[in-house]
């Protein structure tokens, strides 16, 4: 609605993975199989992450709401959602998982997109 491109970086593609996050996400969605996008140093949650309360409500959340994930591939890398304003504007949100399933507040990511200027070009 206020016309700034929603992208997905996700680091695999396993079966139908991508395919079935589209009805999830309008955006466009690119496959970082060499893992450049999340940095030298991934951030990752061992084994020892599943005995946490939070990844387990995470957890319910996501089966309640009808999300089913996979045991396939690469599965402790945690993510995050950056809203990179246009130009020079850099980083104006930036969210990294501390646990599985740990979600960025809507309202925070609407407010980091409320705060782009765009350019334009002459």
């Amino acid at each position: 609605e206020l016309g700034i491109p929603l992208v997905a970086v996700v680091k695999e593609n396993i079966g139908t993975e991508v395919q079935d996050f589209r009805p999830h996400f309008a955006g466009d969605v690119y496959v970082d199989e060499n893992h450049h996008f999340y940095g030298p140093l991934q951030r990752k949650m061992g084994g020892l992450g599943f005995i946490r309360l939070g990844v387990w409500q995470n957890f319910m959340r996501a089966w309640k709401a009808g999300y089913q994930g996979n045991m396939l591939g690469e599965g402790f890398v945690l993510g995050g959602v950056f809203v990179i304003g246009a130009g020079n504007q850099g980083i104006l949100l930036e969210h990294r998982e501390k646990e599985f399933g740990n979600k960025v507040e809507k309202e925070d990511v609407l407010e980091a997109v409320k705060r782009i200027v765009p350019v334009h070009k002459i």
